[in-house]
This record gives structure tokens, sequence and C-alpha cells, in this order.
């Protein structure tokens, strides 16, 4: 009897116990009848360039990646992808024959959850992106190309924000600022926490003026209740409140296109994963 090998794919980060990237490409190859193995691996930075040379050795056929090593990856790849290049981080790497590719799905992820599953349009819409960190790094031109009125990126050390919108001049209507110079007179019709606020800390302190009572709120942070960043925008106001699973769901099934060339279909994987649905998203009654 001739056993045929599973293909192998994977995640690799540090830390990599919480991650729900196995269960997710697991199902979505159960759905469309593959057969993949795909795997978490704890790789720290020092282990990495080792990690990735001795998989491709394996015959791994592609791995995401997580923090922290979105941007540190980018230096054993052999060619990067338009919107890898764009964001100076990559989260999806593909074993191509003699040559490793590096893609990023992150921002592709977003625009599919807040625009085809909540049916939020981006369009015209005033943007504030709070934190100037990795997290940020793959949505902006995703983002921009969705033509927004506005992008702003705020973070606490404003000197960080300025270096990341630097590498977004080719956009007009992008600026940046530190939290302390946010003007009360200009609320935003979306607000996305690229922060671990809330996650590493109980309290949410960013000022309260700039949610309006049209504000989509979303965190790119996910738990299995809602995060502290929800709950402080509805407090304080908000339309309503999203964390980041339907984006960690989008993106993973832009990497198993990318490797598998078929899309899963994503509908009914957040119940697969048996979280539920109320603690995803906060409406205002």
């Amino acid at each position: 009897m001739n056993i045929i090998a599973k293909e192998q794919y994977g995640v690799l980060g540090d830390p990599i116990s919480h991650s729900q990237s196995p269960a997710i490409h697991n199902l979505f190859a159960s759905q469309l009848h593959q057969t993949i193995n795909y795997k978490a691996f704890h790789v720290i930075q020092d282990e990495l360039k080792k990690f990735i040379a001795e998989y491709k050795k394996r015959g791994g056929k592609g791995l995401n990646v997580t923090l922290p090593h979105k941007t540190a990856v980018m230096e054993y790849i052999d060619e990067i992808s338009p919107r890898a290049a764009k964001a100076g981080a990559v989260n999806t790497l593909i074993f191509d024959e003699n040559k490793i590719i590096g893609d990023n799905t992150d921002g592709i992820g977003l625009i599919n959850d807040l625009e085809n599953n909540f049916h939020h349009n981006i369009k015209n819409k005033n943007i504030l992106i709070i934190g100037a960190g990795g997290a940020s790094r793959g949505i902006i031109s995703p983002l921009m190309e969705k033509e927004p009125s506005s992008l702003t990126i705020t973070n606490r050390t404003a000197s960080k924000a300025n270096r990341l919108v630097s590498r977004f001049q080719q956009y007009l209507n992008i600026d940046a600022c530190g939290i302390d110079a946010l003007k009360p007179n200009q609320p935003y019709d979306i607000i996305i926490n690229a922060t671990s606020a809330g996650v590493t800390s109980t309290s949410i302190d960013f000022p309260c003026f700039i949610i309006a009572k049209n504000t989509i709120c979303y965190d790119l942070s996910y738990e299995s209740s809602p995060t502290q960043f929800m709950l402080w925008a509805m407090k304080n106001g908000a339309e309503c409140a999203i964390q980041g699973w339907g984006m960690l769901i989008e993106q993973a099934a832009e990497s198993y296109l990318i490797w598998k060339k078929i899309r899963p279909d994503t509908s009914a994987i957040l119940k697969q994963l048996n979280i539920n649905a109320s603690s995803q998203v906060l409406r205002r009654l």
C-alpha cells in the first residue's frame, strides 16, 4: 500500500503555544478534503536562520510567521512580494523549489473582515491606528488602497509613529502624532488598536474623545471573551467594537490560498473553533 506523505506547513513564533493557526489550517484542509501537516514551532530569535534552513531542507512547503519575527525573517528569504515589501514585514513564507518567497496577508485579512464580514466600508473614512509597532506595518498599505479620507498613526512615542509613516510617503493623506497630541475635536470613524494594551494590562487609558457615536473600534488582539479595548470602546460610546478573530481567520485563508491555490470558506470557522460569536463583536443597544 502506498502512503502519501502529508505536505508540511506550520507557524513559527516566540511565544507560540497560544496560536490558533494549527486548528484553523487543519479545519481548512478538512473542509477542502485535503491532507496537510500543520504544526506550531517555538523558535527564538537566535535560532531563526537555522530553523528556516532546516525546514526547507526537510521539504517544508510553507510557514506562517508571527511575533516577534515578522521583520527579522526578511533576512532569510530570496524574494519578497510587493505587499510584503510595502509593509516591511512578512507573515507567510512559500518554499518554491530552490527559493523562499515572503508575503504578507495581514492587511488583506483585516480588510476582508471589516468589509466582507462586518460590511464597514473604508473609503472616505477617517482612520486612527493606535500603535506603531510590527502589528501596524502590514495593515497600512491595504487600508490606504481603500481610499480613506485620512489615516493617522499615533503612539506613546511620537518619533516611532513618525518613523513608521515615513515608509508610506507615497500616500498624501497619512500622518502621525503622539497620543498626547490627538485633538478632542477630531473623532474618528474607525479606530484600530495595534498595541498590546488590555492584553498586558487591565486598564486602557487612551483619550475617550477620539470616539464618536458612529465610531467602529477594532482590536487586532483576540481573546475568548471581549477584550479590554472592546469594553473601553463601548463604555465611551462607540457604535461597535470588534476583536481580531476574523482577521486571524481571513489572513490564514489568504496564506492557504497562496500555498494550495484554493481559498477556504471562512464563514463557519469561528463556530468550529468554539468561539462565541457574541464575544467577537459588541454593539451599542
